[in-house]
């Protein structure tokens, strides 16, 4: 929790640790990259992401050979106990109990380094995860015992990338890269329905897919944002950044998804590094019904109206362009409630990192923005973790924001009372389970490692993708399917 910012907006540009330049030049993003790269190449001289290591459940060797392991492990007195003794294999944890473990070498994968990942339910309710990995996508289904079932992959349309990014659009999933030449592979979920297990299939980059855009001007991406709704797709970061769009938003119509086509770009604000994109209901009442994108652009929180996304550049319209203090590098956002735009969370990867207040002791913080102005949001007040990590990507479920904080992994906190006391002061961690024990004996570490992202479906399931291990099935254990926060629904 925090006080008003603006008691704070004199010590902003005292406080900024980077110049507008830096950000707008790509310098501070170019150096967040590398200080990945670093710990990566790291991580990988020193074996981490060799998977393989890392058994799988139904992949652990007994006296006679392979064996099923367990049907699930409980949290039990703070701890989920997956081997007896080994410190490596003991999760720290609080209302979730552990379903599922499946390594990336076991999903198909020989690079072993896990990204995103989005899920996809089918008409009759079963549901199927994909999973991002350096060499492509992974694809299984969760059945209703939270077990992971391995049905193929997608391999990656050029080279190799970690950064693979994945959402859903109706039966489909649109993947992007930073690899050059990548593009944006489309490919129809509804062909996982039938396969059999016991023949995984690899499926092809020419043949399998249903649609492939390739009018990024270098083929890179780093996210993708999808709006159903109105029937088209967003690549955001878009090397490089002195293109016509300057990495912004590009939008690409998927009205017939085997023929994407390009609808012009947003490049006002620059490089855009995520961004949620909706219909807008809310108390706004100057653009009810119009197409709004809050967008997460590095230095700032930026809102744009992209009701006009015809041909070219600068249809678009920004409404709103808001610094806060802390800004560091803002990455990635949610909405508390799509059906009533009132109040949204946003987390910083650098903030921690760089030591820059409110994150300065390392711990996460995820920042709260009243949007019932689009003009004039506000920054009202902010979350800080209990765990030492850096917050990464965060989704929000009926007033439970699900976030996924690297070396601390997955945490959800009640946000339902928001509207309530928009400083914060009564959001309460609820549940968490931490896939990265390597850090819990140095009370968490201030680095990229652990958990890229999360996907809760509707059975309550949360799969839970690691950039080093693979992909965990986990669950609140006082709930049937999906949990609601105290004070939700709000209307």
């Amino acid at each position: 929790m925090k006080l008003s910012l603006a008691l704070f907006l004199p010590a902003l540009a005292e406080a900024a640790k980077y110049s507008p330049h830096d950000y707008a030049s790509g310098r501070v993003h170019h150096m967040s990259m590398n200080r990945k790269e670093a710990v990566w190449a790291q991580q990988r001289a020193a074996g981490d992401f060799d998977s393989w290591k890392w058994p799988s459940w139904d992949r652990v060797r007994g006296r006679h050979g392979p064996k099923y392991k367990r049907d699930y492990v409980k949290c039990v007195n703070g701890y989920a106990v997956v081997e007896q003794g080994n410190p490596n294999q003991t999760f720290a944890c609080n209302n979730v109990d552990m379903y599922d473990f499946k390594s990336h070498a076991d999903l198909g994968s020989w690079a072993g380094e896990g990204s995103d990942t989005w899920g996809w339910v089918a008409d009759d309710g079963r549901e199927f995860i994909a999973i991002g990995q350096a060499d492509g996508t992974a694809f299984c289904e969760i059945n209703s015992r939270g077990k992971l079932i391995y049905l193929g992959r997608l391999p990656q349309q050029s080279v190799s990338s970690i950064w693979r990014d994945i959402k859903g659009y109706k039966n489909y999933i649109v993947v992007g890269s930073e690899a050059e030449g990548h593009g944006v592979q489309i490919f129809d979920m509804t062909k996982l329905l039938d396969i059999n297990p016991s023949s995984p299939k690899n499926f092809s980059t020419t043949a399998d897919l249903t649609g492939w855009f390739s009018g990024l001007p270098s083929g890179r991406s780093h996210n993708l944002v999808a709006h159903e709704e109105k029937d088209y797709i967003v690549a955001v970061g878009a090397q490089p950044r002195n293109d016509t769009c300057r990495s912004g938003l590009i939008f690409i119509d998927m009205t017939d998804p085997a023929s994407p086509t390009s609808s012009g770009c947003a490049a006002q604000d620059g490089y855009s590094h995520d961004a949620q994109c909706v219909t807008y209901r809310g108390p706004d009442k100057r653009y009810e019904g119009r197409d709004i994108c809050y967008s997460f652009n590095e230095d700032t929180f930026t809102i744009y109206d992209v009701t006009d996304r015809s041909s070219g550049t600068n249809t678009s319209s920004v409404i709103s362009r808001t610094p806060y203090y802390g800004a560091t590098y803002t990455h990635q956002g949610w909405l508390l409630d799509e059906s009533w735009q009132e109040f949204l969370f946003s987390d910083d990867e650098l903030d921690e990192l760089d030591e820059v207040e409110p994150g300065a002791d390392g711990h996460s913080v995820m920042y709260i923005w009243d949007i019932r102005d689009l003009a004039a949001p506000k920054n009202t007040g902010y979350y800080k973790a209990q765990a030492r990590s850096i917050d990464h990507n965060l989704y929000v479920h009926n007033g439970l924001a699900y976030q996924s904080n690297y070396g601390s992994g997955l945490r959800v906190l009640d946000v339902s009372g928001v509207p309530d006391d928009p400083t914060g002061g009564n959001i309460e961690e609820v549940a968490f389970f931490d896939i990265y024990p390597e850090d819990d004996s140095a009370g968490g570490l201030v680095e990229f490692v652990g958990t890229w992202s999360n996907y809760l479906f509707p059975s309550g399931y949360v799969f839970v993708n690691s950039i080093e291990r693979g992909g965990f099935v986990l669950k609140m254990n006082n709930h049937r399917g999906k949990a609601f926060g105290k004070k939700w629904p709000r209307r």
